[in-house]
């Protein structure tokens, strides 16, 4: 049985605890380690509120000593559009036709795949593996378009994605944290409480370069 490549990409503007409850949760459940990818310039939402080398370096803290945890600099060293169509076909020239790919989501991210580029075509490089949310969407009415692309895809198990390169799609059954991203910037602009929301090194890292300070701060799901 081949090992599963798992990516866990985002903007990770700024890394908190509960994109770590994830990734932690998605090693357990599929036995695999987490390659966590921050986004260079992620093409579906407003400029991070952090550069690429701050929001690379708080990664790399946050993951520090956890060997299950993989800071994963590909999308960064490219530049240019962060599309995930374009990191994962650059991953099968690399790695071949047959190795097991898998890409870690939140589940308001996947209901949303509709809209990222050439998305269609995602499901015959990679599995999706998809974090759950507390009110979540995938138990609603999902978009036609996303519900006919994902007809029959369902895995009841991470062998499953093990025993096939792409096409399958798991639910992770790991609630998020009820903060995002956007709400610690706004929480760290506004002077609200903030610092237990995150790893200790990563509060001490945007304490000591004054980040997110501005009250412009842009949404985002991550």
């Amino acid at each position: 049985m081949a090992a599963l490549l798992l990516l866990y990409g985002g903007t990770f503007d700024p890394v908190h605890n509960g994109h770590l409850a994830i990734a932690s949760a998605a090693h357990d459940a599929l036995d695999c380690d987490v390659h966590m990818m921050p986004a260079a310039d992620p093409p579906h939402r407003a400029p991070p509120g952090a550069n690429a080398a701050d929001r690379s370096a708080m990664l790399q803290l946050a993951i520090a000593g956890d060997g299950q945890l993989l800071l994963d600099r590909r999308e960064l060293e490219r530049g240019g559009r962060s599309y995930s169509i374009d990191t994962v076909r650059a991953l099968r020239a690399e790695l071949g036709a047959a190795a097991p790919i898998a890409l870690l989501v939140g589940a308001d991210s996947f209901v949303g795949l509709p809209t990222w580029k050439s998305w269609r075509a995602l499901f015959d490089l990679v599995h999706f593996v998809v974090a759950e949310r507390l009110g979540n969407p995938l138990d609603g009415a999902l978009p036609a378009e996303l519900a006919n692309a994902i007809n029959g895809r369902w895995a009841d198990s991470a062998d499953v994605l093990r025993d096939h390169p792409a096409g399958k799609v798991l639910r992770l059954r790991q609630p998020l944290q009820a903060h995002s991203a956007t709400d610690l910037r706004q929480r760290i602009a506004s002077g609200l409480p903030w610092r237990h929301l995150l790893p200790p090194a990563v509060a001490d890292y945007i304490q000591a370069h004054g980040l997110y300070r501005s009250r412009n701060v842009h949404p985002s799901p991550l």
